[in-house]
């Protein structure tokens, strides 16, 4: 995993360890979690299995001309709510204006 995730873990951990008490096994609670866990667990599989998938689909396009870096862009632009995407290209434009470059 990343330092950031190990960071914030860590914190969590620090945060936690005075205040919490002891959960015994084999209660509801217990028994819950570790369904929650175990429910998470699987999920984080399925994500994984579906990044290979993002990744190779990425690798054809590229195989077939086109350029992945780009089309990335283009998905978190599509993600955008229209004024939101519309008030991002403004900025950029004048941001690029600023620096000489538009």
């Amino acid at each position: 995993m990343s330092d950031e995730f190990d960071n914030e873990l860590d914190q969590i951990m620090a945060d936690t360890t005075a205040k919490a008490e002891p959960m015994p096994s084999g209660t509801p609670a217990a028994a819950a979690l570790i369904q929650f866990i175990e429910r998470v667990e699987r999920l984080e599989e399925e994500k994984a299995g579906l990044m290979e998938d993002i990744r190779s689909v990425y690798g054809e396009a590229k195989g077939a001309g086109f350029d992945p870096k780009i089309m990335r862009a283009i998905v978190r632009l599509r993600k955008m709510e229209p004024a939101d995407r519309q008030e991002q290209e403004a900025l950029i434009e004048t941001y690029k204006a600023a620096v000489g470059m538009g």
